[in-house]
Protein backbone atom coordinates (compact mmCIF):
# COMPACT_ATOMS: atom_id res chain seq x y z
CA UNK A 1 0.00 0.00 0.00
CA UNK A 2 1.37 3.78 -0.67
CA UNK A 3 -1.57 5.46 0.52
CA UNK A 4 -0.79 8.18 2.81
CA UNK A 5 -2.18 9.90 5.85
CA UNK A 6 -4.19 12.53 4.45
CA UNK A 7 -5.54 10.91 1.15
CA UNK A 8 -7.66 7.78 1.01
CA UNK A 9 -5.48 4.62 0.31
CA UNK A 10 -7.01 3.68 -3.18
CA UNK A 11 -7.19 7.03 -4.31
CA UNK A 12 -3.01 7.71 -3.87
CA UNK A 13 -2.97 4.48 -5.38
CA UNK A 14 -4.87 5.10 -8.32
CA UNK A 15 -2.47 8.30 -9.11
CA UNK A 16 0.57 5.82 -8.40
CA UNK A 17 -0.46 2.80 -10.19
CA UNK A 18 -1.54 5.54 -13.43
CA UNK A 19 1.92 6.78 -13.58
CA UNK A 20 3.36 3.00 -13.53
CA UNK A 21 1.12 1.65 -16.06
CA UNK A 22 1.63 4.48 -18.31
CA UNK A 23 5.69 4.79 -17.96
CA UNK A 24 5.72 1.02 -18.20
CA UNK A 25 4.11 0.87 -21.42
CA UNK A 26 5.96 4.01 -22.91
CA UNK A 27 9.37 2.47 -21.76
CA UNK A 28 8.47 -1.11 -23.05
CA UNK A 29 7.59 0.13 -26.19
CA UNK A 30 10.59 2.12 -26.62
CA UNK A 31 12.37 -0.65 -25.98
CA UNK A 32 10.60 -2.24 -28.88
CA UNK A 33 11.35 0.12 -30.92
CA UNK A 34 14.98 -0.31 -30.39
CA UNK A 35 15.04 -3.55 -31.36
CA UNK A 36 15.56 -4.97 -27.87
CA UNK A 37 15.15 -8.51 -27.02
CA UNK A 38 11.99 -9.82 -24.35
CA UNK A 39 14.12 -8.92 -21.57
CA UNK A 40 15.67 -6.13 -22.79
CA UNK A 41 11.84 -4.54 -23.10
CA UNK A 42 11.30 -6.08 -19.93
CA UNK A 43 13.80 -4.12 -18.08
CA UNK A 44 13.45 -0.90 -19.95
CA UNK A 45 9.37 -1.08 -19.03
CA UNK A 46 10.45 -1.91 -15.31
CA UNK A 47 13.20 1.11 -15.46
CA UNK A 48 11.17 3.52 -16.50
CA UNK A 49 8.20 3.21 -14.14
CA UNK A 50 10.15 2.40 -11.18
CA UNK A 51 13.67 4.72 -11.37
CA UNK A 52 11.96 8.03 -10.31
CA UNK A 53 10.89 6.54 -7.58
CA UNK A 54 12.97 4.80 -6.51
CA UNK A 55 15.27 7.76 -6.48
CA UNK A 56 12.95 9.65 -4.82
CA UNK A 57 12.63 7.45 -1.73
CA UNK A 58 16.30 7.14 -1.18
CA UNK A 59 16.38 11.09 -0.95
CA UNK A 60 13.82 11.47 1.39
CA UNK A 61 15.18 8.21 3.46
CA UNK A 62 13.11 5.74 3.54
CA UNK A 63 12.90 2.36 1.79
CA UNK A 64 11.54 2.28 -1.92
CA UNK A 65 8.06 0.98 -2.21
CA UNK A 66 8.85 -0.58 -5.44
CA UNK A 67 10.58 -3.08 -3.44
CA UNK A 68 7.61 -3.26 -0.28
CA UNK A 69 4.50 -2.85 -2.62
CA UNK A 70 3.69 -5.77 -4.96
CA UNK A 71 0.75 -4.45 -6.70
CA UNK A 72 3.29 -1.65 -7.51
CA UNK A 73 4.99 -4.11 -9.49
CA UNK A 74 1.81 -5.78 -10.77
CA UNK A 75 0.50 -2.96 -12.50
CA UNK A 76 4.34 -2.79 -14.58
CA UNK A 77 4.18 -5.86 -15.52
CA UNK A 78 0.68 -5.51 -17.01
CA UNK A 79 2.34 -1.92 -18.15
CA UNK A 80 5.29 -3.99 -20.19
CA UNK A 81 2.66 -6.83 -21.49
CA UNK A 82 0.63 -4.65 -22.93
CA UNK A 83 3.39 -3.32 -24.66
CA UNK A 84 4.52 -6.94 -25.65
CA UNK A 85 1.13 -7.96 -27.30
CA UNK A 86 1.11 -4.68 -29.50
CA UNK A 87 4.43 -5.45 -30.80
CA UNK A 88 4.19 -9.49 -31.23
CA UNK A 89 0.66 -8.32 -33.09
CA UNK A 90 2.66 -6.31 -35.73
CA UNK A 91 2.16 -2.56 -34.40
CA UNK A 92 5.42 -1.50 -34.53
CA UNK A 93 5.37 1.93 -32.47
CA UNK A 94 7.84 4.44 -32.54
CA UNK A 95 9.05 6.24 -29.87
CA UNK A 96 8.02 9.60 -31.76
CA UNK A 97 4.05 8.96 -31.89
CA UNK A 98 1.68 9.60 -29.82
CA UNK A 99 1.20 5.64 -28.94
CA UNK A 100 4.47 6.30 -26.58
CA UNK A 101 4.40 10.26 -26.19
CA UNK A 102 0.75 10.91 -24.47
CA UNK A 103 1.17 7.31 -22.18
CA UNK A 104 4.62 9.06 -21.17
CA UNK A 105 3.18 12.80 -20.92
CA UNK A 106 0.31 10.70 -18.50
CA UNK A 107 3.25 9.48 -16.01
CA UNK A 108 5.18 12.41 -16.19
CA UNK A 109 2.26 14.39 -14.53
CA UNK A 110 1.02 11.69 -12.26
CA UNK A 111 4.44 10.87 -10.97
CA UNK A 112 4.98 15.11 -10.49
CA UNK A 113 1.93 14.71 -8.40
CA UNK A 114 3.29 11.81 -6.08
CA UNK A 115 7.08 13.05 -6.30
CA UNK A 116 5.46 16.27 -4.26
CA UNK A 117 2.91 14.71 -1.94
CA UNK A 118 6.04 12.83 -0.54
CA UNK A 119 8.20 15.66 -0.51
CA UNK A 120 5.78 17.72 0.85
CA UNK A 121 4.76 15.35 3.79
CA UNK A 122 8.64 14.83 4.69
CA UNK A 123 8.65 18.33 5.43
CA UNK A 124 10.79 19.06 2.47
CA UNK A 125 11.16 22.89 1.50
CA UNK A 126 9.96 24.17 -1.54
CA UNK A 127 12.98 23.42 -3.40
CA UNK A 128 12.84 19.88 -2.15
CA UNK A 129 9.17 19.31 -3.38
CA UNK A 130 10.16 20.42 -6.70
CA UNK A 131 13.46 18.17 -7.14
CA UNK A 132 11.52 15.18 -5.52
CA UNK A 133 8.48 15.84 -8.26
CA UNK A 134 11.06 16.52 -11.12
CA UNK A 135 13.56 13.17 -10.14
CA UNK A 136 9.95 10.87 -9.68
CA UNK A 137 8.48 12.73 -12.90
CA UNK A 138 11.75 12.44 -14.91
CA UNK A 139 14.35 10.07 -13.29
CA UNK A 140 13.10 6.53 -15.13
CA UNK A 141 13.35 7.95 -18.42
CA UNK A 142 17.05 9.35 -17.99
CA UNK A 143 17.76 6.07 -17.11
CA UNK A 144 16.27 4.50 -19.74
CA UNK A 145 17.80 7.21 -22.32
CA UNK A 146 20.88 6.13 -20.73
CA UNK A 147 20.62 2.35 -21.10
CA UNK A 148 19.48 2.44 -24.70
CA UNK A 149 22.48 5.19 -25.53
CA UNK A 150 20.79 8.39 -25.85
CA UNK A 151 21.17 11.85 -24.42
CA UNK A 152 18.72 11.76 -21.26
CA UNK A 153 15.75 13.61 -22.34
CA UNK A 154 15.77 16.50 -19.66
CA UNK A 155 18.69 17.44 -20.92
CA UNK A 156 18.86 18.24 -24.61
CA UNK A 157 16.39 21.08 -24.73
CA UNK A 158 13.02 18.76 -24.37
CA UNK A 159 10.09 20.73 -22.55
CA UNK A 160 9.78 17.59 -20.16
CA UNK A 161 11.04 18.58 -16.96
CA UNK A 162 9.88 21.84 -17.03
CA UNK A 163 6.16 20.75 -17.01
CA UNK A 164 6.37 18.75 -13.86
CA UNK A 165 8.29 21.56 -12.43
CA UNK A 166 5.53 24.07 -13.10
CA UNK A 167 3.26 21.34 -11.79
CA UNK A 168 5.26 20.91 -8.89
CA UNK A 169 5.41 24.88 -8.35
CA UNK A 170 1.24 25.21 -8.16
CA UNK A 171 1.15 22.28 -5.59
CA UNK A 172 3.38 24.36 -3.51
CA UNK A 173 1.40 27.65 -3.64
CA UNK A 174 -1.66 26.16 -3.22
CA UNK A 175 -0.34 24.28 -0.21
CA UNK A 176 1.31 27.25 1.07
CA UNK A 177 -1.85 29.50 0.70
CA UNK A 178 -3.80 26.85 3.06
CA UNK A 179 -5.63 25.40 -0.49
CA UNK A 180 -7.01 21.89 0.07
CA UNK A 181 -4.24 19.34 -0.77
CA UNK A 182 -6.85 17.63 -2.97
CA UNK A 183 -6.78 20.79 -5.17
CA UNK A 184 -2.63 20.69 -5.02
CA UNK A 185 -2.67 17.29 -6.60
CA UNK A 186 -5.06 18.27 -9.21
CA UNK A 187 -3.44 21.69 -10.21
CA UNK A 188 0.02 19.76 -10.37
CA UNK A 189 -1.14 16.39 -12.40
CA UNK A 190 -3.65 19.45 -14.41
CA UNK A 191 -0.82 21.69 -15.13
CA UNK A 192 2.24 19.12 -15.93
CA UNK A 193 -0.57 17.24 -18.53
CA UNK A 194 -1.49 20.33 -20.55
CA UNK A 195 1.98 21.92 -20.98
CA UNK A 196 3.77 18.44 -22.12
CA UNK A 197 0.49 18.02 -24.62
CA UNK A 198 1.01 21.30 -25.59
CA UNK A 199 4.95 20.83 -25.83
CA UNK A 200 4.11 17.51 -27.95
CA UNK A 201 1.88 19.36 -30.22
CA UNK A 202 3.69 22.03 -31.01
CA UNK A 203 7.09 21.43 -30.55
CA UNK A 204 8.23 23.32 -27.69
CA UNK A 205 11.72 23.04 -26.93
CA UNK A 206 13.32 25.38 -23.92
CA UNK A 207 15.94 27.36 -26.22
CA UNK A 208 19.90 26.13 -25.97
CA UNK A 209 22.82 27.87 -24.70
CA UNK A 210 24.94 28.47 -27.98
Amino acid sequence: MTGVPWMPVSAFDALNWLGLLAFALAGALDGADNDLDVLGVAVLGVVTALGGGITRDLLVDRTPVALTATADVLVVLAGVLVAVFLVRNGRRISTDSLAVQIPDAVGLSAFAATGAIVAWDSGLSAFGVLVCAMLTGTGGGAIRDLLVGRTPGILVEDFYATCALAGATAFWLLRSAGAPRPTGVAACVGIAFVLRALAIRYDWHLPTVG
